[in-house]
């Protein structure tokens, strides 16, 4: 147990609190974060984030929310940050390698911030003895083995999801159909029912304007018999349109929902 937050000190992860100007919930910045819990590159500090991102979306908060996405340009390529509330940066603490000493840190500071918020009047971090400290830190361990354990159920899920994709990162209709248990055809003339889906001519089974943004029609030229040739088209179903489409027919949640591509 370290002392980060003993005696009123304050801490290193005050500083990268980033205040709302229009006076909301102050964020930290992931890629901050990132040297402050000790990972060096961020290809291994992305995972804990993606992790944190399922915890959240399991507990039914709005993930987009909390992991507010930025893109930085730094002259080269343009990288790719988010803009984490306190929940969201606990969250990730909780995700962290706990055998690093700054994940340590990060832990036991975003733990006792997340009490004061939760807690009223606000906690005072001088206030707070070490045995108090140890059972908060004792109960944040719990949770993050609960959803350590918790991810490890899911993950034979998400990669049996994963196995749906194309190359792609799309998925075929009937790929969603199994996900959500039923068949091609049926979700096929449900999407026409419920005009998500042209009923119709020779662009049937595509989706209309409104929806484009949930999926990918790619055109096919054919020739027929006549000579003349023709143009059919294929619709694929991108991530964001999977739940979009359980919406759309009131089908239950999938747990593990699949990933957007990257």
């Amino acid at each position: 147990m370290s002392d980060l937050l003993h005696i009123g000190e304050k801490s290193p992860f005050d500083e990268g609190c980033v205040p709302c100007p229009q006076g909301g919930e102050d964020r930290w910045s992931a890629r901050w974060l990132q040297g402050k819990m000790g990972y060096p590159r961020w290809n291994e500090f992305e995972p804990v984030i993606e992790r944190a991102k399922q915890a959240a979306h399991n507990q039914g908060f709005n993930v987009n929310t909390l992991f507010r996405a930025n893109t930085e340009k730094t002259g080269g390529r343009p990288q790719t940050d988010y803009m984490l509330t306190r929940f969201a940066a606990y969250l990730v603490a909780m995700n962290g390698d706990p055998r690093k000493p700054e994940v340590a840190a990060a832990q036991e500071y975003f733990v006792v911030k997340t009490r004061e918020a939760e807690t009223r009047p606000a906690i005072n971090g001088a206030d707070i003895t070490r045995l108090e400290l140890i059972e908060i830190a004792r109960n944040a361990e719990l949770e993050r083995l609960a959803l350590e354990a918790e991810n490890r159920e899911l993950a034979p899920k998400a990669e049996a999801y994963d196995s749906f994709l194309d190359a792609t990162g799309k998925y075929a209709v009937g790929a969603v159909a199994q996900m959500l248990g039923t068949s091609q055809n049926k979700l096929f003339r449900e999407l026409r029912n419920r005009k998500v889906f042209i009923a119709s001519g020779s662009r049937r089974n595509t989706p209309y304007q409104q929806y484009a943004h949930h999926f990918e029609v790619i055109p096919h030229e054919f020739e027929r018999s006549n000579g003349e040739m023709g143009c059919s088209y294929t619709t694929y179903v991108q991530p964001s349109g999977i739940d979009f489409i359980r919406r759309q027919l009131g089908m239950p949640a999938i747990d593990p929902l699949p990933a957007e591509a990257s």
